[in-house]
Parts: structure tokens; C-alpha cells; sequence
């Protein structure tokens, strides 16, 4: 197996991670479309705000990001629209990223995000 076989597929992702812009303006795009329907939207908002913290070290940066730019990509492994199934590729990608960095997630990022559901997305968006 080469090195890189651990990789395929998700090169897409690698590539718009590297955009934080487009990271950060996509991904209230589509978290906003499909927030209602999410189990793990707190997670995920946890890990956007840990990826953008300025002291979360850049290799937690990089596994987070990749992660996100996975779930805000229109095309994957699960199509996003397939009723129940659709997000179950997304949330394994985000679970294996946050086990990989869960040290580096703070108590801070989970507020966010608890309080950025509470108040609504538009406000979360506007603080961010």
C-alpha cells in the first residue's frame, strides 16, 4: 500500500482547506441549509472554531479544516440529500478528525458552540 493510499478520495477537501476564505464563507452556506437536520452540529461547529482559533496549532488546523471542507463540499462518498444516511459520511470523517485533535478542542470552542445554536446561526456567523 503507498503511503498515500489513506488519502484517496478525499483530495478535494485537501485542496479547499487550503482557502480558509472560501472554508469560512461555504460552510455557514450550507451549515445554515442543513443545520435542522444535523446530529452533530455542535461538534462541528466546535471543530470550525477550534480551525480558525489563532493558538490551535496548524497541524490540528490542517486535520480540522480538511474535515470541514469535507462536509462543505457538494459531492461525496453519501450523497447530503439521501434521507438519513445522507450526513453519515460527513459525521465519520468530523469524529475521526476530533478523536484525532480532541485535546486541542476546548471547553471555549464547545461554548461557542453551544451559544452560537442557541442564538441562532446568523449571529454565529456574524460573530465569526
Amino acid at each position: 500500500m503507498a503511503s498515500s493510499d489513506h488519502t484517496v478520495g478525499f483530495e478535494p477537501a485537501d485542496r479547499l482547506a487550503q482557502d480558509h476564505e472560501s472554508v469560512r464563507r461555504r460552510f455557514w452556506i450550507k451549515f445554515k441549509q442543513v443545520v435542522a437536520r444535523l446530529p452533530f452540529a455542535e461538534d462541528l461547529l466546535a471543530a470550525y472554531y477550534c480551525a480558525f482559533d489563532k493558538e490551535t496549532p496548524r497541524h490540528v488546523q490542517a486535520a480540522l479544516l480538511g474535515a470541514v471542507a469535507y462536509f462543505i463540499l457538494p459531492f461525496d462518498f453519501v450523497p447530503d440529500m439521501l434521507p438519513l444516511l445522507g450526513f453519515t459520511d460527513d459525521a465519520a470523517v468530523l469524529a475521526t478528525a476530533l478523536r484525532m485533535v480532541s485535546s486541542h478542542i476546548t471547553q471555549e470552542h464547545r461554548d461557542a458552540a453551544r451559544v452560537a445554536l442557541k442564538r441562532g446561526i446568523d449571529a454565529a456567523e456574524a460573530v465569526d
